[in-house]
């Protein structure tokens, strides 16, 4: 059958199907990290969904490392002159590595003194050509537009690298590998998150800590797929300013990792929006039958819920006469300045 007779939606929903075991295959290769290893604070780099597994791998490097780790925009050495990293780390996540930016980004914090690693799908790309350090994906071509085994395979290769730093962390990944072996992600509430997305008109996706990277990521897939207006927040900031928009008619998810530090925000949260009429669904890895927060590293839970989240979002898109695949205005790779 060729690809024009074959439905819409038919790439993400293999490509997002191959997402988890694209996890357990990346987040357990060896990685030689000791440039990494000692840097004073880590800057990543990245766009979009790259991003978000950069947002989520962020809080697992800070916990590890105990060092900062904060996004830099590529455009400070794309635009800008750049900056001095001299005794700094630099991750560039990009699944194409093909962005002009990013490959600017790259080779000037090099230049610059950082310890550069490039998180990416595509080998011999012209950021793995300007980085000191790659560490592959390995999930195979995707061609789909929205990027979501490359996605979750960057928070993988995020979580080998750390491994390759932290050895008590290696062996943590390595349990958290064993459990989602073969784990089925389909939730059992997906018909009913799929119509509560139906119903809406504006979504705050809410997490926290690595759910937060999450949150950002499922977000900008409810736009991308489903043309739905969807903002992430964390659930310490939601309660500010933002809340008033609960006073409009809102759904709101909250991607729940499982992780005990994080119980009270999303708890108060999760009430604050009850108590105002919200439309409020909270997921976690622990609805999944067989699977325990205590099994998995809070990225891990960031992933699967991630996992959780990609064909629901398709379905929604499906239902709503769009083809996920090929949103109308996007492409697969964005060349940005």
């Amino acid at each position: 059958m060729s690809i024009e007779t074959k439905t819409h939606g038919h790439l993400m929903a293999s490509e997002s199907a191959e997402a988890m075991d694209v996890f357990c295959q990346t987040a357990t290769q060896d990685v030689a990290a000791a440039d990494m290893a000692n840097a004073r604070a880590i800057y990543t780099v990245a766009r979009g969904s790259s991003d978000a597994a950069a947002n989520i791998l962020s809080y697992e490097f800070m916990r590890e490392m105990s060092v900062p780790v904060t996004s830099l925009p590529p455009s400070v050495f794309s635009l800008g002159r750049g900056v001095d990293l001299n005794g700094f780390g630099t991750l560039v996540i990009s699944q194409s590595g093909a962005s002009d930016d990013l490959v600017r980004a790259a080779r000037g914090a090099g230049v610059s003194g950082a310890s550069v690693v490039a998180i990416t799908n595509q080998p011999d790309s012209p950021v793995e050509s300007v980085s000191a350090t790659t560490v592959p994906i390995g999930a195979g071509p995707e061609l789909a537009v929205p990027a979501t085994k490359t996605v979750i395979g960057s928070v993988a290769a995020g979580m080998a690298l750390l491994g390759g730093i932290v050895p008590d962390y290696k062996s943590r990944v390595a349990a958290a590998v064993a459990a989602l072996s073969g784990q089925t992600t389909t939730h059992p509430r997906a018909k009913a998150l799929q119509a509560a997305l139906l119903r809406a008109r504006n979504v705050y996706v809410i997490g926290r800590d690595t759910g937060y990277g999450a949150a950002h990521e499922v977000a900008l897939k409810l736009k991308e797929c489903c043309a739905l207006h969807a903002e992430a927040y964390s659930s310490s900031e939601v309660l500010h300013g933002p809340l008033q928009l609960a006073t409009n008619p809102l759904m709101v998810l909250i991607l729940d990792t499982g992780t005990a530090p994080t119980q009270d925000s999303l708890n108060q949260a999760e009430a604050r929006f009850k108590s105002v009429g919200c439309d409020v669904h909270r997921i976690a890895p622990e609805d999944l039958e067989g699977l325990a927060a205590s099994d998995l590293t809070p990225a891990a839970s960031a992933a699967v819920l991630l996992a959780i989240m990609y064909p629901v979002i398709l379905n929604t898109a499906l239902a709503l006469g769009l083809d996920p695949d090929a949103p109308e205005t996007l492409s697969k790779v964005t060349q940005t300045t």
